[in-house]
């Protein structure tokens, strides 16, 4: 059999060969072909290149990946794999490289044209796979709330630090489990979404791995080999959920310049410290030199401050790093997992970001578990950076094993009932989870064709304690009394065509805006000091938007709570009547868009902007940053369904399409049925498929 390509109705690549290693080519090359623009700048991203390729608007991240050495990183750990694995990732580079010199991404020419000259990435590098997956995750652990955790206790005292419980309400995903005595059919379904910024091309790459050892359906990583987060293999499936876990230590260290560099002091006193100088290369800009600084404990991550007469700054002890481990020995494994207790042994080798992980197989066992590499920190270190004085790097703890579910198992990043898995700080609001459980028991799907109405529910569940709060219509003037009847009257859905939930947007937009300016919370938006890149994690109106139950609940802080409503209220009042679906549009992310002089319409999916149903604390998760926009730019990536009594049952969905040129038809062919929650069906059957016939003539195609 040679390598064959296979497409179905949306473009989704199906792909069979002879063995593991010219599947793996394979799915590097078409993974090139259908993403090249995507998985190029995750490379540079993770090379600390990208502003060699963008121009000024990438020297941020450029300068936080030199720092936090991730080539070195991706590097180190590619070179401690194990043969197996590092013969599958060559044979995926090595289709990379093919499928790269067989296309050219449209952004390169528009790029060319606005800088006046031509970009060359430079050969694929073997390790870009690890580089690729590490950078994608390097920030979607703890480290970032450390810092705003540590920014809260400097702008406002340590005691305000839990006034901000809850994490950034967009991040993580939906995951749910039922056990086959919920089903028609008497086997398990799994189901969920993941969340993240909703980027173009789509983080999640749709895909079929076929060869005589396996045959697996899933959403892969573009730029990674196999089928990380989730996938079905006939007979076993999983899906995982961010653990909201304190994932990596920060700690606070106290430099000096030396001869040769700088020295740390820890527990042993000064110790030199690692420095590799280099010159971030910017297109249309002046080179920026950078200092990475490496202690005992870690890359210094954040820019260095005067402080006292010394240098201060965080470094950041990560697993990865520490232990040169990405985590890729879990991939190969979960391709040949037959059952539930296989994909979990498999995840055994997982490192980072800690996950809940939900599998199920066909002969009904539904197992959860937590997966990942953890210091082994109690909960009172998990709260702000360490002391690198007193505090030495932990080893990393032993997990729990997985357990038997018998009904039914909901994962939505809240805090888990079950402390020995307790391993976070600060959690996002059980809204999405409660919600779901609700669902669940009210609806009592049977089978996957049934999923919809819980993937699409808009009830707002941080919406009631809001609403709570409005004070008695005699303390207000008559124009905030009719905003307040207006919205005791609201059934609580954000549905594209409600007034009401529109309404409801912009008078918490407008507590937002007013508890930003207030003075007991305005220190929050002073310069943090931590660098360009950690901007978005230390956002004032983000943190202040998650917790504003809690904040206008504490009567400790001294906020005037009734005028602030009241002031909302009046707010809210003077814009103009609209439904949410005018407010609360589609805003695609693409690298495009931060080029500074680009036109907008030369940004590929400019003209994507659908009305939306949903908000950031509903199910149907489409975030948006109240007091700052409402239109949305995070929310769910994708839509999963894995049915174990037939797989041809599955559904699974993207919010764009399978391929990142934006010429081409499956550019955002899937954009209506994500909208309109309809995931399309999984096809299996070879012969519903058609060829690529862009792909190799007969006996072509292997490394």
């Amino acid at each position: 059999m040679a390598t064959e390509l296979f497409r179905d109705d949306h473009g989704i690549p199906h792909l069979r060969a002879d063995d593991h290693l010219a599947l793996a080519y394979a799915q590097g090359r078409v993974t090139a072909h259908d993403r090249g623009w995507q998985i190029e700048v995750d490379r540079l991203r993770a090379e600390g290149r990208l502003a060699a390729l963008v121009g000024p608007s990438g020297v941020a991240w450029d300068v936080f990946a030199r720092r936090a050495r991730l080539a070195d990183t991706a590097q180190r750990a590619y070179d401690a794999l194990a043969e197996p694995e590092r013969a599958w990732v060559d044979a995926y580079s090595s289709g990379v490289r093919r499928g790269l010199g067989e296309v050219t991404a449209t952004e390169f020419a528009t790029l060319a044209d606005r800088f006046g000259d031509r970009f060359e990435p430079g050969p694929w590098p073997d390790w870009a796979p690890l580089g690729i997956l590490h950078a994608n995750h390097v920030l979607s652990g703890s480290v970032g709330s450390v810092l705003w955790r540590a920014h809260v206790a400097d702008a406002l005292g340590a005691a305000a630090v839990d006034l901000f419980t809850s994490e950034d309400p967009a991040a993580g995903s939906n995951a749910w489990a039922l056990h086959g005595s919920r089903t028609a059919s008497g086997r398990p379904v799994l189901a969920g979404d993941p969340h993240r910024a909703i980027g173009l091309p789509g983080v999640y790459q749709q895909i079929r791995l076929a060869c005589p050892e396996f045959d697996v359906v899933g959403l892969a990583f573009p730029g990674v080999p196999g089928i990380a987060h989730f996938g079905h293999t006939g007979s076993a499936a999983w899906g995982i959920t961010n653990a909201a876990a304190h994932t990596a230590d920060v700690f606070r260290e106290r430099l000096r310049r030396s001869r040769t560099g700088f020295e740390a002091y820890g527990p042993d006193g000064w110790q030199q410290a690692e420095v590799e100088r280099s010159v971030i290369t910017v297109r249309g800009g002046d080179p920026v030199p950078v200092e990475a600084i490496e202690t005992v404990r870690g890359p210094v991550i954040t820019d260095l401050r005067q402080t006292g007469g010394q240098l201060t700054a965080a470094s950041l002890r990560s697993p990865a790093r520490a232990e040169a481990d990405l985590g890729f020995a879990v991939l190969l494994p979960l391709l040949r997992s037959r059952t539930a207790a296989d994909v979990v042994a498999a995840f055994g080798s997982w490192v980072e970001p800690a996950n809940r992980l939900l599998a199920a197989d066909s002969a009904g066992t539904v197992l959860s578990a937590t997966v990942g590499r953890l210091p082994d920190r109690p909960a009172a270190e998990r709260l702000l950076p360490l002391d690198a004085v007193t505090v030495r790097p932990a080893a990393s703890r032993r997990l729990p094993p997985a357990v038997v579910v018998i009904d039914a198992a909901v994962d939505a990043n809240e805090r888990p009932d079950r402390p020995e898995i307790d391993f976070g700080v600060h959690y996002p609001a059980r809204y999405r989870a409660n919600r779901i459980r609700t669902l669940l028991s009210d609806l009592h799907p049977a089978a996957v064709d049934e999923l919809e109405p819980i993937w699409s529910d808009t009830e707002l569940g941080s919406a009631p304690p809001l609403l709570a709060l409005l004070p008695p219509p005699d303390r207000l003037t008559e124009t905030a009394r009719a905003v307040r009847s207006e919205l005791l009257v609201w059934d609580g859905r954000m549905e594209p065509d409600s007034p009401a939930a529109a309404r409801f947007a912009a008078w918490r937009a407008a507590l937002v805006r007013r508890l930003v300016d207030d003075p007991v919370l305005a220190p929050l938006s002073r310069p943090h000091g931590f660098g360009a890149i950690f901007d978005p994690v230390i956002s004032a109106p983000t943190r202040i938007a998650a917790a504003l139950p809690t904040l206008l609940t504490e009567s400790r802080i001294g906020l005037a709570v009734e005028t602030l409503i009241a002031g909302a209220l009046e707010d809210a009042a003077a814009g103009p009547v609209q439904e949410w679906g005018e407010r609360h549009t589609l805003l695609p992310l693409h690298l495009l868009r931060e080029v500074a002089g680009l036109p907008e319409a030369a940004v590929p999916g400019a003209d994507l902007a659908p009305a939306l149903a949903g908000d950031g604390d509903t199910v149907r998760c489409t975030a948006s940053t109240p007091g700052v926009s409402d239109r949305c730019s995070r929310g769910s990536v994708a839509r999963w369904a894995w049915d174990l009594a037939d797989r041809d049952q599955s559904r699974w969905s993207v919010p764009f399409g399978s391929s990142g040129d934006p010429v081409s038809a499956h550019f955002a062919d899937q954009l209506d049925g994500w909208v309109t929650v309809r995931p399309t069906r999984v096809v299996t059957d070879w012969s519903r498929l058609r060829p690529d016939d862009r792909w190799d003539p007969p006996g072509r195609g292997r490394p």
